[in-house]
């Protein structure tokens, strides 16, 4: 029987315990150094806790999830590849120990998935498609726009009351390689960027927080991709057009469809996939099926029956990504 450990107990490790509950997973225990997330958890997942995470993994050696902030996720990616454990790790904004430990998930073949949720967006699944089949032909641009307010992400405390308040894994700093690990999966990687980011607005907790950053990016193919990210907008929008030699595409995450303009036909087709359901007190567009089929493709992938969609060389090519746009910036 397979074992789980969650490490880290926030909204996200919780997150990923509903996940492998709702996949028909049992054996999960978890960890947080805080006492009272610990017991949330406990109560509210009927889980197991343990009080010192290498010592259960080198005597259980589980999958891993790692759910806790970016700052610490190379101590726990360390501990898997000691142990020669799978691990699922949250989206990350740092690169710390990533040679090291690139080398030894190669060395020892063990499955290391980076979060990259929005790639088990039906939309996003569409689009990618869409491009990779060269449905709207030659590309000229595309435009995105993911905005959220930081303060909301987390109601039930103050944003200096954890990462998101820090110069380096600040909110809207964390947000561009979230967006990039699919951007880049669906454009590839851009040859050059450039960025404009900063602080703009006052909020409790934001005194270190970028809370803007605009992306341009040119691509080999002569294309050019524009990418906004904020942590101001007051309601959470995404918002995504692409506009190519023979056709337009245009998504909101509001929409249970992408709208597709062909210059051939000459009319607006709707394109429909199933939305999906938000779990009770989240945003109603931040579905839980993507984040379940995430973890389901972690496990496949560790089982040998599928593939994971990125790896660890990826994610740091995505980080790259932004370290470059922001050594670039105007």
């Amino acid at each position: 029987m397979k074992k789980f450990v969650v490490i880290g107990l926030g909204s996200m490790g919780k997150r990923r315990i509903r996940c492998l509950q709702k996949l028909g997973y049992k054996n999960i225990s978890g960890f947080d150094p805080r006492e009272d997330r610990g017991t949330e958890a406990k109560n509210t997942y009927n889980i197991e806790l343990i009080s010192d995470v290498e010592a259960y993994v080198a005597e259980n050696k589980p999958h891993i999830i790692i759910s806790v902030p970016p700052h610490l996720h190379n101590i726990y990616m360390k501990v898997a590849v000691k142990y020669g454990c799978h691990f699922f790790v949250e989206a990350s904004v740092l690169d710390d120990d990533f040679t090291e430990i690139i080398a030894e998930v190669s060395k020892k073949n063990i499955v290391a998935a980076p979060s990259c949720t929005l790639l088990f967006h039906p939309a996003i699944q569409l689009i990618k498609k869409m491009i990779d089949q060269n449905e709207l032909g030659k590309l000229s641009n595309w435009l995105y726009h993911s905005g959220q307010y930081l303060p909301d992400w987390h109601p039930y405390e103050k944003v200096s009351d954890y990462y998101v308040s820090r110069k380096d894994t600040s909110g809207g700093r964390e947000i561009v390689p979230f967006e990039l690990s699919w951007i880049c999966s669906v454009f590839n990687f851009p040859d050059t960027v450039a960025s404009t980011f900063g602080k703009t607005i006052e909020f409790e907790g934001g005194e270190d927080v970028d809370d803007t950053y605009n992306l341009l990016m040119k691509y080999k193919k002569g294309f050019f991709g524009v990418l906004t990210v904020d942590v101001v907008s007051r309601y959470a929008t995404r918002r995504l057009m692409i506009n190519g030699q023979d056709g337009q595409l245009r998504w909101d995450w509001e929409n249970a469809h992408i709208d597709v303009y062909l210059a051939k036909t000459g009319k607006w087709e709707k394109v429909e996939f199933e939305k999906g359901e938000a779990h009770e007190g989240y945003n109603p567009n931040i579905v839980e099926d993507m984040y379940v089929n995430e973890i389901k493709s972690f496990l496949s992938a560790a089982d040998k029956t599928g593939q994971y969609p990125t790896d660890l060389s990826y994610d740091w090519d995505v980080l790259k990504t932004l370290y470059k746009a922001e050594k670039n910036a105007i």
